[in-house]
């Protein structure tokens, strides 16, 4: 029995030193390279951070907008040199984990609820996770509307009404997976036809359509532009910053997570799901607190150290409640809204701003004098301004998104319909501020 009891002993031993002893072998050291959307004012706190935490390893930042950094992933997936993907458009990591460009990782964090408003935090599956959460807004410069005497919005309707002219900010969507999001929320918060209409009236008050979305909130937080479209924390860390900005969420908006996940064969797994781990504990969590980042965590526990001016979407049930955001829909139409975005705003802003304004001077000459066949020439030009060249259904059928996959026949059809949808635009711009010029006479 003696000598039974000491093998046993002995092989249990050996059972249980294996595992420390691997866990040892595979302590996170090394570089760790994360394609990233944000910005150095995020980055680099959570470098700092993580490098302390984790003596031994360094974090090496590649800063690519969202799009761009995905199609870099599926460019050098043979020859993979990066190990984390983080960035705040989840269908983004929807189209990385669908390509199989991700990898489940193991967490050991706690405390973390499993949606945030209506939006799971994690993908059911573990292939990436929520670190925080965000919303999407209108920000503004509270020097420049009262110098100005313009009015403070508080829904996305008010910033297409005449005095907000010249004075809007935004980021293509094409450039910026946040600001897609923005747009994506206000097509399902209000339907293809309206949200497209909505979106089109503020576009023809757009003073600038920016290539990033920095652009937008340094712009305003500097007094360059009145208001921007922004997602929340942008206009937070202004307010930390000292900067005299203001900002709303309208109420059809949304919070979605914010996300990071491990890439496939990433050269350095250990380190890059350490680093998971990290933003998910809640000394990563409470990173997202300082000044220069004010990001909502997703840890409800983190909010008791939280300046009292910071959001608590787990308290505040009103916040993204308006907007059930499907990332699948989404995901699926994401190069058309945003080529269609492009093609009938961004790259027809002069269009388009003629047009509303010629429709705004007519609706104030009405205002004094008011004339039946003048309003319904103004409803006229609306209607031109709003229109669509496709509907919800063509965005998303195969017809349409198989055009936009990269492939060389393919290319040409989505040039075809690129130069159909501008066209589109530039007809009914020019016809719609025919018919508000025609009613501004019959007004006056």
């Amino acid at each position: 029995m003696k000598s039974y009891s000491k093998i046993a002993y002995l092989a249990a031993l050996m059972c249980v030193s294996l595992p420390a002893s691997e866990a040892l072998s595979q302590a996170p050291t090394g570089k760790v390279t994360v394609v990233t959307s944000f910005s150095k004012d995020v980055t680099d706190p959570f470098k700092k951070a993580f490098e302390k935490a984790y003596p031994g390893t360094t974090l090496e930042v590649q800063n690519r907008n969202t799009n761009a950094g995905v199609k870099f992933v599926e460019e050098t997936k043979s020859n993979n040199q990066v190990d984390l993907f983080w960035a705040s458009a989840p269908d983004a990591f929807e189209v990385l984990k669908g390509k199989g460009l991700l990898q489940k990782i193991t967490i050991t964090a706690t405390g973390i609820p499993e949606k945030v408003g209506s939006f799971p935090i994690n993908d059911p599956q573990g292939f990436y996770y929520g670190f925080a959460a965000s919303g999407y807004g209108i920000m503004w410069n509270d020097r420049y509307v009262k110098a100005n005497k313009l009015p403070e919005p508080k829904e996305w309707s008010d910033l297409a009404k005449a005095p907000y002219f010249d004075h809007v900010s935004i980021s293509a969507p094409s450039r910026s997976g946040t600001t897609h999001l923005t747009i994506e929320t206000i097509l399902q918060g209000e339907g293809w036809d309206k949200g497209w209409r909505t979106v089109k009236e503020l576009g023809g008050n757009f003073r600038t359509v920016t290539d990033r979305s920095f652009g937008v909130p340094e712009a305003v937080n500097s007094g360059q532009v009145g208001y921007g479209i922004v997602i929340d924390f942008f206009a937070f860390s202004g307010q930390a910053s000292g900067f005299p900005v203001k900002f709303v969420y309208p109420t059809v908006t949304t919070l979605v997570p914010a996300n990071v996940a491990v890439i496939t064969n990433a050269p350095n797994k250990t380190a890059a799901a350490a680093f998971v781990n990290y933003l998910l504990s809640p000394a990563g969590q409470e990173v997202l607190l300082e000044p220069g980042i004010s990001r909502l965590p997703v840890n409800p526990a983190v909010y008791a150290k939280a300046p009292p001016s910071l959001p608590n979407p787990f308290t505040d049930k009103s916040l993204g409640a308006q907007v059930k955001f499907d990332v699948n829909i989404s995901e699926k139409r994401t190069n058309p809204v945003d080529t269609l975005f492009d093609q009938l705003i961004t790259f027809q802003l002069d269009g388009l701003k003629a047009a509303t304004k010629a429709v705004h001077d007519a609706e104030a000459a009405l205002a004094k004098k008011d004339n039946a066949q003048a309003r319904g020439l103004i409803k006229e030009a609306r209607d031109l301004i709003a229109a669509m060249p496709i509907t919800a259904a063509e965005a998303e059928s195969p017809e349409i998104t198989g055009a936009f996959t990269g492939a060389k026949e393919k290319g040409a059809r989505q040039a075809e319909l690129e130069q159909k949808w501008a066209a589109f635009a530039k007809e009914r711009y020019a016809q719609a501020k025919t018919k508000a010029e025609e009613a501004l006479k019959l007004a006056r």
